[in-house]
C-alpha cells in the first residue's frame, strides 16, 4: 500500500477516534448529576420489580457520567401503561428507561389498536436482562394436582388484567387446548395474586415468571405451599424440567395451535427488555446499549443476581431484541388473526 494511502487511513482513523471521543464527552456532560428514572410496569415485590432495581443499581456505573437510575413503579393494563409512558408521555431526552413485558411490545399486534398508543417497532431497544420461563403453578392445597386436572375440572386461576400472560395463557388454553381454567382478573400484580392464592381465594396462576417464585418466594415448593403443574415455553428449563411437569404447547393437536405456542412462546426468548424512547438523540441510546451490555457481563452485577437468586440467561444486546422484536411484528396477517382469537376468554 502506498504511503499516501496509509497516511489517508490513519487520518481517518484519527478524526473516527476524535468523533467518537466527542461524543462520548457529550454524552457524559449531559448525564453527570442528572438522574435517570426507569419504569418498572409491574407493582413492588415481583420479579420485574426486583430485576428492575436491580439494573437500577448497577447500570449507572457504566453509563459516561454516571448518573444515578432511581426505579419507579407503574403498574397497570398489563404493562401498557408503563409502554405508553415510555413512548409518549416520558421525558424523551434520555432521561427515561423503561422495562417492559414482553406482551406489552406485542400489544400493538394482537391487541386493541384503539387503546395502544405506540409503535413497538419504534422504540430504542437497549436490551434484555433474561430470556424468561413462565408457570402455571396451584397452591399444595388446590383441588387440582396436576395440569391434566384441568380437563376434567374448573381451576380458578388469579390474574392481572386482558393483554397480560396470567389472562391470555389460559385463555389460549381453553380456546385451543379445552381446559377449563376460569379466570378472576383485577390483581394488581404478582405479590397480590400470590396473597389470593395463600388466602384460597383463587387456586392458582400461570403465566407467572419462574424467576419471580424463586427469587421471590424461594421457600413455596421445598415446603408445599404451591405446586408447578406446567412450563408454559417451547423448550424445558432445566431446574423445571427437575420437576417433571409437562410444556403447555406438547397439548397442541394441530399445525394451527402450535404455530399459535410458537409465535406467543417466541416472545419469552426476551423475557427482561429495556427501552427507551424513539425521540431520544442516537449518541445517548447508544452509550445505554453499550452501558447494559457491559452490566449484563459484570462480576458485580452477576453475583449480586446470584445472591438473590435472580437468573440472568441468554441475555440480549439492543440490536438482537430490535431483530427479534421485528420478525414477531411483521409476523403474517393470518398468523396474527389466529392469535389474536386464541387469546379472547370466553
Amino acid at each position: 500500500m502506498k504511503p499516501q494511502m496509509l497516511a489517508a487511513l490513519a487520518l481517518s482513523a484519527a478524526l473516527g477516534a476524535s468523533t467518537a471521543a466527542r461524543a462520548q464527552d457529550a454524552v457524559a456532560t449531559f448525564y453527570k448529576g442528572r438522574p435517570i428514572t426507569l419504569i418498572i410496569p409491574s407493582s413492588p415485590g415481583g420479579g420485574y420489580d426486583l430485576y428492575g432495581r436491580l439494573v437500577a443499581r448497577h447500570i449507572g456505573r457504566f453509563i459516561p457520567g454516571n448518573p444515578p437510575v432511581n426505579p419507579s413503579n407503574m403498574a397497570g393494563a398489563a404493562g401498557v401503561v408503563a409502554a405508553q409512558y415510555v413512548y409518549a408521555a416520558g421525558v424523551k431526552d434520555g432521561t427515561v428507561l423503561g422495562e417492559l413485558y414482553p406482551n406489552a411490545i406485542m400489544e400493538p399486534l394482537v391487541g386493541d389498536k384503539t387503546k395502544v398508543k405506540y409503535d413497538s417497532l419504534k422504540f430504542n431497544y437497549i436490551g434484555s436482562a433474561n430470556a424468561e420461563s413462565f408457570i402455571c403453578y396451584v397452591s399444595g392445597k388446590a383441588p387440582v394436582k396436576s395440569f391434566a386436572d384441568a380437563f376434567e375440572r374448573e381451576v380458578v386461576l388469579g390474574a392481572s388484567g386482558v393483554g397480560g400472560p396470567s389472562t391470555d395463557f389460559p385463555a389460549m388454553y381453553n380456546n385451543l387446548l379445552g381446559t377449563k381454567f376460569r379466570v378472576v382478573n383485577g390483581y394488581p400484580g404478582i405479590t397480590e395474586i400470590g396473597l389470593a392464592i395463600e388466602k384460597g381465594e383463587v387456586h392458582g396462576t400461570c403465566g407467572s415468571s419462574w424467576a419471580t417464585m424463586t427469587t421471590g418466594h424461594p421457600d413455596w415448593l421445598p415446603t408445599g405451599v404451591m405446586k408447578v403443574i406446567a412450563e408454559e415455553n417451547l423448550k424445558a428449563h432445566p431446574d423445571i424440567a427437575k420437576l417433571n411437569v409437562p410444556l403447555t404447547p406438547s397439548f397442541a393437536k394441530t399445525p394451527e395451535a402450535k404455530q399459535i405456542f410458537d409465535f406467543v412462546f417466541t416472545q419469552s426468548t426476551f423475557g427482561r427488555p429495556f427501552v427507551m424512547a424513539p425521540e431520544v438523540p442516537a449518541e445517548r441510546v447508544k452509550a445505554i446499549q453499550a452501558a447494559f451490555a457491559t452490566m449484563v457481563k459484570d462480576a458485580d452485577f452477576l453475583a449480586e443476581a446470584a445472591k438473590m437468586k435472580m437468573e440472568i440467561t441468554d441475555p440480549m444486546n439492543g440490536d438482537e431484541l430490535a431483530k427479534t422484536v421485528a420478525r414477531l411484528m411483521t409476523t403474517p396477517a393470518d398468523v396474527v388473526a389466529r392469535v389474536k382469537a386464541a387469546i379472547v376468554p370466553k
